[in-house]
């Protein structure tokens, strides 16, 4: 996820758990999960955003899988390709009609 879509899932998350948490009555049993897993949600999504990039140093897949062809010596991957297996996968499909 970007880091815009995690702040997006915080915000959400806690205005669920504004609306939950702030009714004039207090909450039901059902409603106090849905708080709950609300606040988990926040808390997760702003955890997110102080990691940082993940793995992959992709932009589009922070979190996604290490190409395990990344740094391998013997079959390297082409230049400019990074370590983000999701986005070198779409390549590998993209050139896969093509003739080197």
């Amino acid at each position: 996820m970007t880091q815009q879509s995690e702040l997006r899932d915080v915000q959400a998350a806690l205005r669920t758990a504004t609306d939950i948490a702030f009714d004039q009555e207090p909450p039901t049993g059902e409603q106090a999960e849905v708080l709950v897993d609300a606040l988990r949600r926040a808390l997760a999504s702003a955890q997110s955003l102080s990691d940082g990039p993940g793995a992959t140093g992709c932009r589009e897949h922070p979190r996604g899988a290490v190409d395990p062809l990344h740094g391998d010596p013997e079959d390297p991957l082409p230049p400019g390709w990074g370590r983000c297996l999701l986005c070198n996968d779409r390549r590998r499909r993209a050139t896969r009609g093509r003739r080197p």
